[in-house]
């Protein structure tokens, strides 16, 4: 479920044996933390005309990712994303860069030296590989499935658009491009569209639950 789905009831399914199961959730607040992050280039905070134009191009390039339905070509939990994964967090913090709210962490950021090797979770393929405003050096990968992970800040981007990529394989290396206060991952990814939680498909195989979501 999306991290900004609206508080109210949800009805979700699934099919199982041929037969279709139902539940409604129901959707209230919770309590994400809050976080003050002071940036020393306040560019990044008020943006010229110039860089909002970039940002808007970047985001509808980013945007068209999320329709894909490919085969999936992924099993959970999923690798990690750095051979030794730190404590990592604050997915769905509200964020005020120099005192101004800017919209919640939809990732999880993981502190490592620059240069650390970033590695792909799961089989799958560059959708994207780019520079960009805010994220910097990034890497989208399609794992199928409507499956997108996200590698943000990088130093480098060690495969191209188009690229083939096996679970495992370094896609990059850990930097502190884009807007960021100094090196680390920030990893995130989009099911079928929604913002998830990293931290729910990553780790040992009984604190995963195994699921396909149903068409």
């Amino acid at each position: 479920m999306d991290l900004l789905q609206a508080k109210g009831e949800v009805r979700i399914f699934r099919i199982r044996g041929g037969a279709r199961e139902e539940a409604l959730l129901v959707v209230g607040a919770y309590p994400y933390e809050t976080e003050h992050i002071t940036l020393k280039d306040d560019r990044q905070v008020e943006l010229s005309a110039a860089d909002l134009a970039r940002s808007r191009r970047e985001q509808a390039e980013v945007g068209k990712l999320w329709a894909s339905r490919s085969p999936g070509r992924f099993s959970l939990p999923l690798s990690p994303p750095l051979t030794e994964l730190p404590p990592g967090g604050r997915f769905g913090s509200r964020r005020f860069f120099n005192g101004q709210p800017r919209s919640p962490h939809s990732g999880a950021d993981y502190r490592a030296a620059a240069g650390t090797p970033v590695l792909a979770v799961a089989d799958g393929r560059v959708v994207l590989a780019a520079d960009h405003f805010f994220s910097g050096k990034s890497v989208f990968i399609d794992h199928g499935d409507g499956l997108v992970s996200m590698s943000f800040h990088l130093s480098r981007i060690d495969v191209a658009t188009g690229t083939e990529v096996k679970r495992g394989q370094p896609i990059g290396a850990v930097g502190a491009t884009g807007r960021a206060t100094g090196p680390h991952l920030h990893f995130a990814l989009r099911w079928r569209g929604a913002r998830i939680d990293p931290g729910l498909l990553l780790g040992p195989v009984e604190k995963v639950a195994k699921v396909s979501l149903a068409q």
